[in-house]
């Protein structure tokens, strides 16, 4: 696998970040602890089963109150801080494992995240008015490319 090719992943999960902040983390934690991905220090706790046990279920949280209306924008900034911090995290991790430096990966990461929040949210924000269909009907097709393209991601290696 080509350090590009790498670099690139560390971008696309950044980018997934960028539409759901905790599922991104969730499948990187579980693809450590699977094996599929290898972690070394500082980034080898997320392999941990309480790891990827807590991340997930911080995911599917996520995944639920993002349907709700009283729901904050992504671009407010608790959810963009979130989004940036995971992005570089799950960014560091994918180049970490595919033998590339962390600090790049993590910038890359950062990069994917603010790409995936502003883009996903003006995409979310046209389908729905552009289908005339229900906000959590395009958030449910927003959850299903960020499972698959996060697992694709992570399948890579």
């Amino acid at each position: 696998m080509t350090g590009s090719y790498v670099l690139l992943l560390a971008f696309l999960i950044g980018l997934f970040n960028g539409l759901r902040s905790l599922t991104p983390p969730a499948v990187t934690a579980w693809a450590a602890h699977l094996g599929w991905l290898k972690l070394r220090s500082p980034l080898s706790w997320l392999g941990t089963t309480p790891a990827a046990v807590i991340f997930t279920v911080l995911a599917v949280v996520e995944l639920v109150s993002d349907k709700l209306p009283k729901t904050p924008s992504r671009t407010a900034p608790p959810g963009l801080i979130a989004r940036i911090v995971m992005g570089g995290f799950t960014g560091a991790c994918v180049a970490t494992a595919g033998g590339q430096g962390l600090p790049l990966g993590a910038i890359l990461g950062i990069a994917g995240a603010l790409a995936g929040t502003f883009g996903g949210y003006q995409v979310r924000t046209r389908l729905v008015k552009a289908l005339g269909t229900p906000d959590y009907v395009i958030a449910v097709l927003e959850d299903l490319v960020t499972i698959g393209g996060s697992l694709w991601v992570v399948s890579r290696f």
